[in-house]
């Protein structure tokens, strides 16, 4: 009785928040047409799919299509500029990624302010890496590993995605706060078949990437980069254990143009922030690897500025620049 009790006082207030939703939608007058979601990578790609997810759950609920705009190329730059200088009206929104906080600091000649010309909406989720080396490296946990590299200098190959890459920076932070000697080998397309083969010994994976191969046993997972054991793979520890403080992550999430209107963005996050709650959509999202965090948009920035000014002590200790 108790449980009905609860379950119904929950029903209760969800009906009470959409009925809020659609009070300050109406009191806005937004929107009243489709809304543009610039996304800097192409259709089909990890960062496109969360505010694709998100943007279906806004059309849903808004009453308005929120269509997404690929407008890939250099490093989610091109979509990004895009963004920022489009009116701020409420009708442009753009999907954020981790890769932006990277970019602010890895670029000096960008035409846009990130952390000033983008205004946070909202956090959609975080993914975390996985530590994995290849089968070839005799290290089998995390100590082992920085007293291999420490005996070893220079002779441990890092594979990423490319150079200034979350998963290449995420690296670095490890090097740094570790204090090991890793060799960076940036690849432009998979770098998985020389992982696995022992071209290159180590790498930091999304963990949707990294289960299958841990699972069968093909490559090692030392550890995790968030601040805490993953519930995906439970008996792996975090890097935090060892090198305390250690934490990185992927993350995406919805910003707008500098100037959007106070109302509207409080509107989103009320309305993202109830997606990220709705089983359905947390399943999804659950899925693709994410872990949904919602936050308000001042928390929301926030986290983006610590994440931008934590990127950039990295990329400057460790001399990274573009190609």
């Amino acid at each position: 009785m108790q449980f009905r009790r609860r379950r119904l006082l929950c029903l209760a207030a969800g009906a009470a928040a959409f009925a809020a939703w659609s009070r300050v939608a109406a009191a806005l007058d937004y929107p009243t047409r489709p809304v543009r979601v610039i996304v800097g990578w192409p259709a089909g790609s990890g960062p496109d799919i969360p505010p694709r997810l998100i943007g279906q759950w806004l059309s849903e609920r808004l009453g308005q299509q929120f269509n997404v705009d690929n407008r890939p190329g250099a490093s989610g730059n091109i979509g990004t500029e895009l963004a920022a200088k489009a009116p701020p009206d409420g009708y442009t929104l753009f999907g954020i990624i981790s890769t932006n906080a990277v970019n602010a600091s890895f670029y000096t000649d960008l035409n846009f302010d990130f952390l000033h010309d983008i205004v946070p909406v909202g956090s959609i989720g975080s993914t975390p890496f996985v530590l994995l080396v290849s089968p070839s490296l005799a290290a089998k946990t995390v100590p082992e590993l920085i007293a291999y590299a420490r005996a070893n200098p220079g002779k441990v190959n890092m594979a990423s995605p490319g150079i200034g890459s979350t998963q290449h920076v995420s690296g670095e932070l490890f090097k740094m706060m570790a204090g090991v000697d890793l060799v960076h080998v940036p690849y432009r397309s998979n770098y998985t078949t020389d992982l696995l083969n022992g071209q290159v010994q180590l790498a930091f994976m999304p963990i949707a990437q990294a289960v299958e191969y841990v699972q069968a046993g093909t490559l090692r997972a030392l550890a995790v980069t968030t601040a805490t054991r993953s519930g995906v793979l439970p008996g792996v520890p975090a890097i935090g254990e060892f090198v305390p403080g250690y934490v990185s992550s992927g993350w995406y999430g919805i910003g707008a143009p500098k100037g959007t209107a106070t109302e509207i963005i409080e509107l989103l996050n009320t309305t993202i922030n109830a997606g990220l709650a709705d089983p359905a959509v947390k399943a999804r999202l659950v899925a693709l690897g994410l872990e949904p965090r919602p936050m308000t948009a001042a928390e929301f920035a926030d986290f983006i500025a610590d994440e931008t000014a934590k990127w950039a002590k990295v990329i400057k200790f460790a001399g990274i620049k573009p190609e």
